[in-house]
């Protein structure tokens, strides 16, 4: 049984740092491209970050790049997103997701296996 779990979220004010990490398990977590989602209230469930198989290639959408990092250590079978300089529109449910298809893709249909989430609250 394939098991995603995230942790770190939490209340921070705007400017701080939060780091989520994503436990896996139940799959052979190096072949999967793995991704982070967002999804704040009364809005569709949004791209944040992925990361390649072997770490050696990652995409951000816009809001977050030069604040946010995603990595990943295939020997913990765990992926993280470091979250710099938040703001409150950063406020939202952080989802990871696991997809076997070796190339990044942003749509979360295309992913195969979701977190139950991680609530993270930015304040003004």
């Amino acid at each position: 049984q394939v098991q995603l779990v995230e942790s770190g979220g939490g209340l921070v004010q705007a400017g701080g740092s939060l780091r989520l990490s994503c436990a896996a398990s139940g799959l052979t977590f190096s072949r999967y491209t793995l991704g982070w989602f967002r999804q704040a209230p009364g809005k569709e469930r949004e791209f944040v970050a992925a990361i390649t198989r072997s770490g050696g290639s990652t995409r951000y959408t816009d809001s977050v790049k030069g604040r946010f990092t995603i990595s990943r250590d295939n020997a913990k079978n765990t992926m993280y997103l470091q979250m710099n300089s938040l703001k409150p529109e950063d406020t939202a449910v952080y989802f990871c997701a696991a997809n076997w298809a070796p190339n990044i893709t942003w749509q979360p249909r295309t992913y195969d296996y979701w977190g139950q989430g991680t609530q993270v609250t930015v304040s003004s």
